[in-house]
C-alpha cells in the first residue's frame, strides 16, 4: 500500500474551474484502473468535500473518484446517507483481503441510477488505507460497510456491480445498459462530453501531478 504524503503547497491549476459531476456509464473514466495517490493537498481536501456534497445530494452511500471524473485512489463512504448522520469515511489508497463469508443483497450505483440487482459479494473484509491526514486505517469489516466498501473498491479496478452479476442475469440489465449508452452517445453529439483522447489525456496529466 502506497503511503500518502500530506502537503501544503498549492501550485497547480488542473484541477480548477472544473466543476465536479457524477458520470453516467459507459463514461470511458469508469472502465480506468485508478492510480495510488502520492500526496494530499488543499486541492485535493476541496475535491473530497465536494464529492460528498454530490453524494448526499444524489442519496448515495458512497462515492469513487472515477466515478467524478477523476483518476485517483481513493473514494468515500457514509452507510447512513445524510450529512449529519452516520460515519464519514474517506480511503485513500486502499487494499482489500481476508474475505470471509458470502452474503447475497441489493445493489446500485449512482453511475447506473435506477438500476439495481442483487449482488453477491464476501460478507466480511479487511481494509487497510489512509484518511486525508494521511493516518493509517486498518479496519475488519462486515455487514453494509463491508459491502459499500467492496462495491467503490471495484470502481476504482475499472469496475462495475453489473459485472459481478451471473450470466442469466446479464440479460435483464441489457435493455437498461442500452438506453445509457444511447444518452451518453447524445450527449457526445451535442458536445457535452468530451472525446475519449481529451479525456485520456487530461487524466494522464492529473496522474503526473498526484500519482
Amino acid at each position: 500500500m502506497r503511503s500518502v504524503v500530506i502537503s501544503s503547497c498549492y501550485t497547480i491549476d488542473l484541477l480548477e474551474h472544473r466543476p465536479l459531476n457524477i458520470v453516467q456509464f459507459p463514461h470511458p473514466t469508469l472502465r480506468r484502473i485508478n492510480k495510488p495517490l502520492r500526496r494530499v493537498d488543499r486541492k485535493i481536501k476541496t475535491l473530497v468535500a465536494e464529492m460528498f456534497e454530490l453524494m448526499y445530494a444524489a442519496k448515495g452511500i458512497g462515492l469513487a473518484a472515477n466515478q467524478v471524473d477523476l483518476p485517483f485512489r481513493l473514494f468515500i463512504i457514509n452507510p447512513a446517507g445524510e450529512r449529519g448522520s452516520g460515519d464519514e469515511y474517506v480511503l485513500i489508497n486502499p487494499v482489500i483481503d481476508s474475505p470471509k463469508g458470502r452474503e447475497v443483497a441489493e445493489e446500485g450505483c449512482l453511475s447506473l441510477p435506477g438500476l439495481y440487482r442483487q449482488i453477491a459479494r464476501p460478507e466480511q473484509i479487511h481494509v487497510a488505507a489512509y484518511d486525508l491526514s494521511g493516518n493509517a486505517i486498518d479496519m475488519h469489516v462486515d455487514g453494509l460497510l463491508a459491502r459499500v466498501i467492496q462495491h467503490e473498491f471495484d470502481h476504482l479496478q475499472g469496475v462495475l456491480f453489473v459485472d459481478r452479476l451471473d450470466d442469466g442475469d446479464v440479460k435483464s440489465v441489457e435493455d437498461d445498459l442500452q438506453a445509457f449508452e444511447s444518452e451518453f452517445l447524445s450527449y457526445r453529439a451535442a458536445g457535452r462530453i468530451e472525446n475519449d483522447e481529451a479525456i485520456e489525456q487530461r487524466l494522464k496529466e492529473l496522474e503526473t501531478e498526484y500519482c
